[in-house]
């Protein structure tokens, strides 16, 4: 079996201050996708680079205190890829890539913050530069390896997404661009929605993103932004998926599937 976890931890020295390392200890997951660390190397080297037992990889925004993505593991990567080959968003911390390669098998798992577009316009814009760059290295990848790409996509693709779709048809992460983006990578290109293949129908238990503002987490008003999204061969191996709330850790839940094959 093959556990894997994704995390938006809205800040790493945050999310550990309020239980992430005893949490990720008694989860035990082969890897642990992490987005949003609000770290820098000189944070994490020492201190936060491994957690667990795992050893962390990280891509680090220039920007401090903000985005950055990173990866727990308890298996040695053939390889390490930091950045996807955009300098603006390769700048702030997007995307890393863990390659898991042997002689009879091609494998990355990878750990993807998309941009937030809710607070302007411009973000909105650097979001769709993002989407539009984004896709053809996804593409290129799915030619030539099987991937699970864990991440915030800071999309819900349908209104069984979000509670309050009707009044958010207007408003960032469902705006329709985003969603027809989501739409042909899943139906065009042949990614698959782990969880939607496991849970089609699950609507309030499976958001992973609340509000801050009003009581959007106690009435569970949330989104599920939060995806692994795999190549079809690695997806038609996921036994189960769940997102955890027994404890909060930043404003997202974890996202955990187990598949059916492991890296030894």
């Amino acid at each position: 079996m093959f556990k894997l976890t994704s995390l938006n931890l809205n800040g790493l020295r945050s999310a550990t201050r309020k239980g992430l390392e005893a949490w990720m200890e008694s989860l035990r997951a082969d890897c642990i996708c992490v987005q949003e660390i609000k770290a820098q190397a000189a944070d994490v080297q020492g201190q936060l680079d491994t957690l667990a037992g795992m050893q962390g990889y990280f891509h680090y925004a220039e920007k401090k205190g903000y985005s950055g993505v990173g990866i727990y593991t308890r298996h040695q990567p053939s390889e390490v890829r930091i950045g996807y080959g955009d300098a603006e968003f390769d700048a702030e911390g997007r995307c890393i890539e863990l390659r898991f390669d042997t002689p009879t098998r091609k494998l990355s798992i990878l750990s993807v913050y998309f941009p937030s577009g809710s607070s302007s316009e411009e973000r909105q814009q650097a979001k769709f530069r993002f989407l539009a760059s984004f896709h053809p290295h996804l593409l290129r990848l799915r030619a030539e390896r099987d991937f699970i790409l864990c991440g915030d996509v800071n999309i819900a693709h349908q209104e069984i997404d979000l509670k309050n779709w009707k009044g958010n048809l207007k408003n960032s992460g469902f705006l329709p661009e985003e969603r027809t983006w989501m739409s042909q990578l899943l139906e065009r290109d042949g990614l698959v929605d782990v969880y939607r293949r496991l849970h089609p129908d699950s609507t309030a238990e499976a958001y992973t993103w609340w509000s801050n503002r009003g009581q959007a987490w106690a009435n569970n008003v949330g989104w599920r932004i939060d995806y692994q999204l795999a190549t079809p061969a690695l997806a038609a191996l996921a036994q189960s998926s769940s997102v955890y709330k027994a404890q909060r850790f930043s404003d997202h839940a974890p996202l955990t599937v187990e598949y059916g094959f492991g890296l030894g």
